[in-house]
């Protein structure tokens, strides 16, 4: 017995003197084996970078979401009560529960619990469906009570405005890599193009703990900081864009065109202040995401139709053959075996150029290009930037293509057939005519921003292209624009505004049917406006392209441009702080003197000597406040509110605009409810009748378009059709 133990005693001093001197049992390294058994790491999630407008609105961030898991093992529960089972007891009831709040079905989900006979699965996840799940509906599921059901704080991309310039944004979406993280990814827009700047680096905390996760004493943690992702600002701004956006939507939502897009520029600096395009998508949710991934202003080509004459008009007074007071034939110009028409085919007999031009006469175009030469024209052409790229700081860019291959399409290219552009490249040349003949080059990104450091690692900065026209060239240019909107001659008076001055050009082109031909009839035209305003000293292009709208009988193309054009145009100058400019108007003016203390009887009379028309608040008496205040131009046909003692009496709210009436109701404390942009056209309750406080009236707003059937008188323009015999 003696040798036995002893024996037994000396192998096992043995192992201990072998583990001691080697560190090894088994051929594991036993300092590895404790420090893997204890030590822990926990990662710190990077911030993907922040993508803002120029005021540091957010468009796309990273938000708290959280991903759901499901416990399967029993060991779990283990020295658990019954009833706090922490993993998933009744399978069926859990799947059956969990396909009300995520995109899976029933037989999926339960698919994936049955995993649960597996010994090796503790628990397991739910794919896409079960990740970035918003904090409402965590706790709608966490109010199931499903035992075995948890969650893990993540992060999502965020994009808080909806659809909002989305194909320029793009989106980012979390995506499973080879080694099977999980990392958001940019898939479309900006956010790949800008991927690797915008994706931060993971961080991590090591330290050392019990078997049941707590810091042991003694132990450090060792913190290797996250690195967050670059931020990108944008020239874009935020107000703008949404007027945009809005104005697109109604347009869609009245006429259906197969497609638009819209361009708001500072023609002074060359940003984009505003880009958007239909049809558009929610990048939160990808819904509305068809197979076109393009951003067309910048990766769409057209032909423009007649805003193109605007540049065949600079080139001829550059090239000194521009005589606005010559006359020619309108109505058809043949070369060779060709015959081009104008809009109105049998034209309008001998015209002046300068009446050619408002009348977007394609003859007049053809006329001066014979004074010019073809050589010369495309020459001013690409010194616009046609035919190639802007070099915009956008993905994908395309070049369009100048048609130079013989006199034909020359001529066709003079008033915007056959040649083709991008919405981008329109606006860039739009900006020499606009900036006294400099050309800006257009950009969207301002700055891009380590966040980490507060280092920026680019800025965007205004930069002059080239000036391919004279500033007096640019003048006459703006000019003739202005006239296209005044002259009773001219196609673009639907585009006048209420407050600025407005140069610009319409076009209506026709689309090629990609069999060598053109699309027939109204509804397979393409209508643009190209405006800038104010006239005098341009501070905003806006660049508007709407494709096949469906126009109702009596309506005509410009029609639906104007609705995205003249809110936006309007809008953005007021919001921008741009002063007024109708010099008419403010002529006209009657300054408003203090009414209060008067009786309504006189300040009634007095208004209406300056054919403004008065409306008491109450039964009549003295005035003691009113609407507008005292200095405040009105014009003549106005509305002024005076407060006075009694009940209200309800007015004929016809012709009030919406501030009016919002007025009316603070100083009466009645309930109106608005329907609509604009001014009122109908009401719910009858003038004269009396008001109610508590019944709320109705008051239905509409948009006017200036110059439209007038008095049902105002002739419908013709279509500017671009026919080739």
């Amino acid at each position: 017995m003696f040798c036995v133990y002893g024996g037994l005693f000396f192998l096992l001093f043995s192992r201990f003197l072998y583990i001691q001197v080697t560190g090894e049992a088994e051929g594991q390294p036993l300092r590895a084996m404790a420090q893997s058994k204890y030590e822990r790491e926990q990662v710190l999630s990077a911030d993907r970078g922040k993508i803002v407008d120029r005021s540091g609105n957010p468009i796309a961030e990273d938000t708290v979401s959280y991903k759901l898991i499901a416990v399967l093992s029993e060991e779990a529960s283990k020295d658990v009560k019954d009833d706090e089972w922490l993993h998933v007891v009744d399978r069926e009831k859990t799947a059956r529960a969990l396909a009300e709040h995520i995109d899976m079905s029933e037989e999926e989900i339960l698919d994936r619990l049955n995993r649960q006979d597996n010994p090796d699965v503790y628990q397991v996840e739910f794919g896409p469906a079960g990740r970035d799940l918003s904090h409402d509906k965590m706790k709608k599921i966490e109010a199931l009570e499903l035992p075995g059901i948890r969650f893990v704080k993540d992060k999502k991309r965020f994009y808080p405005n909806g659809p909002f310039a989305s194909h320029l944004i793009g989106f980012a979406q979390k995506t499973e890599q080879k080694d099977g993280a999980v990392e958001t990814v940019g898939q479309m827009g900006l956010e790949k193009t800008y991927d690797k700047l915008l994706s931060g680096k993971n961080g991590k905390m090591a330290y050392e703990s019990d078997t049941w996760g707590y810091l042991l004493p003694g132990a450090e943690k060792q913190v290797t900081p996250p690195e967050h992702g670059a931020d990108i600002k944008l020239t874009l701004d935020k107000t703008i864009q949404n007027f945009v956006e809005d104005s697109m939507k109604q347009v869609e939502q009245e006429y259906s065109p197969e497609r638009m897009s819209v361009i708001v520029a500072d023609p002074k600096s060359g940003e984009i202040l505003a880009m958007s395009q239909r049809p558009t998508f929610d990048p939160e949710t990808r819904e509305g995401l068809s197979s076109n991934w393009l951003n067309e202003a910048v990766q769409y080509t057209i032909e423009p139709g007649s805003t193109m004459k605007v540049f065949t008009l600079a080139a001829a007074i550059e090239e000194g053959v521009w005589k606005p007071d010559d006359y020619f034939k309108s109505g058809s110009y043949s070369i060779y075996d060709t015959t081009i028409y104008d809009h109105k085919r049998e034209g309008w007999g001998w015209i002046s150029f300068r009446e050619g031009f408002q009348r977007s006469s394609n003859v007049s175009m053809a006329n001066l290009l014979e004074r010019m030469g073809g050589e010369a024209m495309m020459s001013h052409f690409r010194n616009f930037g046609f035919g190639q790229k802007t070099g915009i700081d956008l993905p994908g860019e395309a070049a369009g293509s100048l048609n130079d291959v013989g006199p034909v399409e020359r001529l066709t290219t003079s008033y915007g057939q056959g040649s083709t552009v991008t919405p981008i490249q329109m606006v860039q040349a739009a900006t020499a005519i606009a900036n006294g003949g400099k050309m800006m080059k257009p950009y969207m990104i301002r700055e891009i921003k380590d966040p980490n450091t507060g280092k920026i690692l680019s800025e965007g900065q205004p930069e002059e292209k080239s000036s391919p026209i004279s500033e007096e060239t640019a003048e006459t240019v703006l000019e003739l624009m202005e006239s296209t909107v005044t002259s009773e001659k001219g196609t673009a008076k639907i585009f006048k505004l209420n407050d600025y001055s407005v140069a610009g050009k319409t076009a209506t082109a026709q689309i090629p049917d990609g069999k060598g031909g053109y699309l027939r009839g109204p509804n397979n035209l393409l209508y643009g406006f190209l405006g800038m305003a104010p006239a005098d000293d341009p501070q905003l292009i806006v660049y508007v392209n709407v494709h096949r709208p469906k126009i109702p009988a009596g309506e005509y193309g410009a029609i639906p441009v104007s609705k995205i054009f003249k809110p936006v145009m309007e809008n953005s100058l007021k919001h921008l702080n741009i002063r007024p400019d109708v010099e008419e108007a403010a002529d006209a003016a009657y300054r408003l003197p203090e009414f209060a203390g008067q009786t309504a009887e006189a300040a009634s009379a007095e208004l209406g000597k300056n054919d403004i028309r008065a409306v008491a608040t109450g039964t009549g008496g003295e005035v003691t406040g009113q609407f507008p205040e005292k200095e405040t131009p009105v014009l003549p046909d106005s509305v002024v509110l005076l407060r006075t003692e009694g009940e209200p009496v309800i007015p004929d709210f016809t012709g009030w605009p919406k501030r009016t009436i919002l007025a009316y109701a603070s100083m009466t404390g009645m309930t109106i409810e608005l329907s609509g942009e604009g001014y009122a056209v109908s009401q719910s309750v009858s003038a004269g009748s009396p008001g109610d406080p508590s019944a709320p009236v109705v008051i239905q707003l509409e948009t006017p378009e200036e110059g439209v059937f007038t008095n049902g008188q105002e002739e419908v323009p013709e279509e500017e059709q671009l026919p080739l015999d």
